[in-house]
Order: C-alpha cells, then sequence, then structure tokens
C-alpha cells in the first residue's frame, strides 16, 4: 500500500505544468516501471472500429477510422486515416482552416508543398505537424515507385487558436525520441513514454505514442485522466485494457475509457506495432465543412467567403498551383 501510495505521487508530479524535462523524466521512469495492478484505474476498450477502406484525393485509397459516421469525432480528435497511395493518385492542392494535421510515414515518401513557399520530402519514419489555423492550401503527393503508407491524424484547434498563422513543425526518423526495454519499443512523436519526450509543441495538449512489442511482451503506459484517448493497430495483434479482452487486429481503432493509464499484452508469435493518442477535450462546438473546421455554421460560411475571395488568410488562394 505504501508503494502503491509513493507511485501514484510520481504519476500526480509526472503532470504538473510546472515540472521541468528532468523531473518529468524520473518521474516517468519510476511510473512506469509497474504493472497494471499499479493503475488506480487501468482504462478498458468501450469502443470498437474496424477502419475499412474507401477513396479519397485523387485516386488514393484510405482506411478511415475517427471521422466517419460510427466515430464522427473523439474531441479533440477529428481524423484518423491510414493512407496506401501509389503514384499518380495523391492529394492534389486543397485547403485547410481551423486545425492541425499530423502526417506519418510507415513506408515510401510523400512531397508536401503550399502556396507559402514550404515544400520537402516526408520519407519512412518522418513526422510533419502542421497548424493550419487561418488557412493554407497545399498538396500531398507520392514520391517515387511502389506504395506509400502513412497515418494522418486531425486535431482540432480551440477558438482562440483557429485563426492564428500557420506552422510547420518537423521531425525526421532519426530525430524523434525512443526507448527500449524488455521487448517493448517506443517512438514517442508527443508527450512522454519511458522517461524520454518529445519536443513536439501541442497548442492542443496532445500524446502520440509509436509502440512496438514482442511476441510475449507486456507494458503499461501512463495516460493523463483528463485526455479522451485511443488506440490504432498498425500490425499484428494484441490484448488492450484487461488480460482477458480479446485479441484485437490490425486496422481497428480502439476507443479508451476513463482511466489513469493503458495495460498491453503481446500474446501472439508476432510483432505487434500500435500507435496510442490521447488528447485535452476542447469541449467546444464543432461545425465542419470538408478541410474547413470552426464553431459555427457563420464561421464556415466566412471561411467559404474567405476562400473564394482570397483574403484573411488565403490571399495567394487564387493564384498558387503546386508543381508537378
Amino acid at each position: 500500500m505504501r508503494f502503491a501510495a509513493i507511485n501514484n505521487f510520481y504519476r500526480i508530479l509526472l503532470f504538473h505544468p510546472q515540472n521541468t524535462p528532468k523531473i518529468r523524466s524520473f518521474c516517468t521512469i519510476f511510473a512506469t516501471t509497474n504493472t497494471s495492478s499499479e493503475f488506480n484505474s487501468p482504462r478498458q476498450v468501450v469502443e470498437k472500429v474496424l477502419a475499412e477502406s474507401q477513396r479519397e484525393g485523387d485516386g488514393a485509397t484510405v482506411r478511415r477510422s475517427i471521422g466517419r459516421p460510427g466515430l464522427k469525432f473523439l474531441d479533440p480528435f477529428l481524423m484518423l486515416d491510414e493512407f496506401s497511395v501509389s503514384a499518380p493518385a495523391g492529394f492534389p492542392d486543397h485547403p485547410h482552416r481551423g486545425f492541425e494535421t499530423v502526417t506519418y510515414m510507415l513506408e515510401g515518401a510523400f512531397a508536401h508543398q503550399d502556396f507559402a513557399g514550404h515544400k520537402g520530402i516526408i520519407r519512412t519514419g518522418d513526422v510533419q505537424w502542421m497548424t493550419a489555423g487561418r488557412g493554407i492550401v497545399h498538396s500531398e503527393m507520392p514520391v517515387g515507385e511502389g506504395v506509400n503508407k502513412g497515418l494522418q491524424l486531425w486535431i482540432n484547434l480551440s477558438s482562440k487558436d483557429k485563426m492564428i498563422e500557420p506552422n510547420y513543425q518537423e521531425l525526421l526518423s532519426e530525430d524523434i525520441p525512443r526507448a527500449v526495454n524488455d521487448g517493448v519499443e517506443v517512438r514517442v512523436i508527443a508527450g512522454e513514454s519511458m522517461g524520454v519526450h518529445s519536443p513536439v509543441y501541442t497548442r492542443t495538449p496532445t500524446m502520440y505514442l509509436d509502440f512496438t512489442l514482442q511476441p510475449g511482451a507486456q507494458f503499461s503506459q501512463l495516460i493523463p485522466e483528463s485526455y479522451n484517448a485511443f488506440v490504432y493497430v498498425v500490425e499484428g495483434e494484441g490484448v488492450f485494457g484487461s488480460s482477458s479482452s480479446k485479441p484485437m487486429s490490425a486496422h481497428h481503432c480502439l476507443v479508451l475509457g476513463p482511466g489513469d493509464g493503458l495495460n498491453v499484452w503481446n500474446v501472439s508469435s508476432d510483432s505487434l506495432r500500435f500507435v496510442l493518442i490521447g488528447g485535452q477535450p476542447l469541449n467546444e462546438p464543432v461545425v465542419q465543412y470538408g478541410p474547413f473546421v470552426m464553431n459555427t455554421q457563420a464561421e464556415i460560411e466566412k471561411t467559404f467567403e474567405d476562400y473564394q475571395l482570397g483574403k484573411n488568410g488565403f490571399e495567394m488562394a487564387n493564384y498558387w498551383r503546386s508543381q508537378p
């Protein structure tokens, strides 16, 4: 009992806003060395969605989990697509306003360019965290031969942040913090795990962790209790929440209920790869029309007007075209 109380103290301290990275790292190491019995309230899977294939963009195929009729929103998350694209298909010039897109390449590469002159290539293992803010028009197209695969997550912005200037945070694969212990590897795209912390700044507080568990491995990950959270299974098969739960296979999105952490087991003979994503709910109205996400219908209508007339952030929309 005394050990459990001390462990809980470190969990509370871990998420204190005035912590330094060194203190957070120490608390994470201490708090994550314990098994499921040390969670006050382990999170359970409360909803399961199989991401089915659909057409998007120009001939591209995606598996959408969040953002479809069965799971329209999971505040603050608007959409999660697992995409699989071969040239000449892709996502040609299109606008955004009011949220962030996070592109994580699992295989291959995508070329990105926008009307502000920003361009580059997102390669296997790289992350682009784009804040569309008040407005951006961009293209996302595959590079080279073969199939290009990845995940794209849409994160809502609060009303105070929806009209900020566009911004990018980009991480090369080798620069993403990672840790390995007892058959578990984690790549920390946002947030913290196993004593490592991502440099990504999240306007909407977010954790984004990419786990690989070898056969027989198990792991327990802290999640801030105020967060909504979910798992997306990329490869393999795993047991989530309770050891008696049915194993879940690739392309399943698992919505987690309330609690302070998640327990995971790989009971299969193959490796298990999944992303664990959580975020602070905004608890604000969401009005979405395609690539525009605002708080009211009037704001959506104003966004259409701005886009069509080329103003309030869309000044270059009528003059710019991406280059092949």
